[in-house]
């Protein structure tokens, strides 16, 4: 469980720095970004997961950067849902995807077991 809320945690500093980076890609505050994780988390898990399964072939040809943009998408769906969190387009959630992605390989990597 520990873990767990520590992922939620890091998730949401993560979606920090992005809107600190990334023009377009607006978070409010800390709590938004803690209620925008926790959506991202369940838009990943319900509809990213079957975006995942239909569009393979595609993630295949092209080496899996197509999950890019399956990640941008599940970025804006959960703007929708979240007051405070904002994306303004398609390239703003694409680059933020990208930059969220770069941000949760480092953190695996150094909170390995």
């Amino acid at each position: 469980m520990t873990r767990l809320f520590v992922r939620w945690l890091i998730s949401a500093a993560a979606l920090m720095v992005v809107a600190g980076v990334v023009p377009g890609f607006r978070v409010r505050g800390f709590g938004a970004a803690l209620i925008a994780a926790l959506v991202i988390g369940f838009v990943n898990a319900t509809l990213g997961a079957l975006l995942k399964i239909l569009t393979l072939p595609l993630t295949i040809l092209t080496l899996g950067l197509f999950l890019l943009v399956v990640n941008a998408l599940m970025l804006e769906v959960a703007a929708w849902f979240v007051p405070g969190f904002a994306v303004a387009g398609f390239v703003p959630a694409l680059w933020g995807a990208l930059i969220l992605s770069v941000i949760h390989l480092l953190v695996r990597r150094a909170l390995r077991d």
